[in-house]
């Protein structure tokens, strides 16, 4: 059975091909320089510390680089870490399994498909439906396979369709709960919000932003999406059908600080901010929980405003 990085205890030695997932040039106390590196394959990611690196090594170990290591964990600070032995770039000529490197969604993509177009059967206003389900075909393999970021949140292959996914199963809660809300709008903002990450990332694997990301950003890029889509369709670009939703993907990040080009003044607008933010902070919070031993507190978070979440000793029910 083939080993995997999380696959190994403390103090034990290994040799494996692993995926640069981040890397971040520092300088210590000293004013030396260091890679802050995530090293990882499909169990997972642990960070990493190359001491005496030189600015070419940026280069040589930037993300998305593949990279033959030797070495072991150990425990920091009550989670594991890398102590490196060797590390160097993995040449092209070599055949990697590149499918081996990059973590997956909890759920499978056969089951994400299913759920989620029972979620798009639940939206009943016509042009909303007729919209979903074009723009779901047009980016079909993309949406099930591409991740919802680069390195924070749902950073993962399937990441983009379980965000979606698991933001319906909130979204339909809060609808169940408040008669006010109308079910479609939220469910359809919900599976297009962040669909523009499709032309934003550059994919599962060695994962980055592209040209359009860069230079215009998912919230833009989907609104053009739907105003595309709207065309194809013979949806007059009018309507307040169409207006609505485009105001949906073009408010849900909340706030203008937060790169939002509008502020949510629908209900449902504003739920889908909630929701998006909520989904994101708790696989966020999980993610590091898991690599956090029993008693111990995680790391800061830059996504929580630097806060530390614990870990119980005690697994409750």
């Amino acid at each position: 059975m083939l080993k995997h990085l999380l696959d190994y205890n403390e103090g034990e030695e290994f040799d494996l091909t692993l995926l640069v997932k981040n890397s971040q040039l520092r300088q210590d106390k000293k004013g030396k320089h260091y890679l802050l590196l995530q090293l990882a394959d499909k169990s997972g990611a642990v960070r990493a510390n190359y001491w005496q690196a030189e600015p070419e090594d940026a280069k040589r170990f930037e993300t998305g680089t593949i990279v033959e290591v030797a070495g072991l964990l150990e425990d920091y600070q009550g989670r594991d870490q890398i102590k490196i032995f060797s590390i160097h770039p993995v040449s092209a000529s070599e055949n990697v399994d590149v499918s081996q490197l990059v973590a997956g969604a909890p759920e499978g993509e056969k089951q994400m498909r299913r759920e989620i177009g029972q979620f798009v059967a639940e939206i009943k206003e016509e042009n909303w439906h007729k919209l979903v389900k074009y723009l779901l075909k047009k980016w079909d393999a993309r949406f099930f396979s591409y991740p919802a970021g680069k390195s924070n949140h749902h950073a993962y292959e399937g990441g983009l369709a379980y965000h979606t996914l698991t933001m319906l199963k909130d979204a339909r809660g809060l609808a169940d709960n408040y008669p006010a809300v109308n079910r479609s709008l939220l469910y359809a903002g919900c599976i297009l919000h962040d669909m523009g990450k499709v032309l934003e990332l550059s994919g599962p694997v060695q994962t980055k932003y592209t040209a359009e990301g860069n230079l215009i950003g998912h919230l833009v890029l989907i609104d053009e999406q739907l105003v595309l889509a709207a065309q194809a369709l013979g949806i007059d670009q009018e309507s307040e059908d169409l207006l609505l939703l485009r105001h949906m993907v073009l408010s849900h990040h909340g706030k203008y600080e937060y790169g939002s080009p509008k502020l949510p003044a629908l209900l449902e607008a504003e739920l889908l901010h909630r929701i998006d933010d909520l989904d994101a902070a708790v696989n966020a919070i999980t993610r590091e929980l898991s690599a956090t031993k029993p008693g111990d507190f995680t790391l800061p978070l830059s996504s929580q405003d630097g806060q530390r979440y614990y870990r119980p000793k005690k697994e409750y029910q």
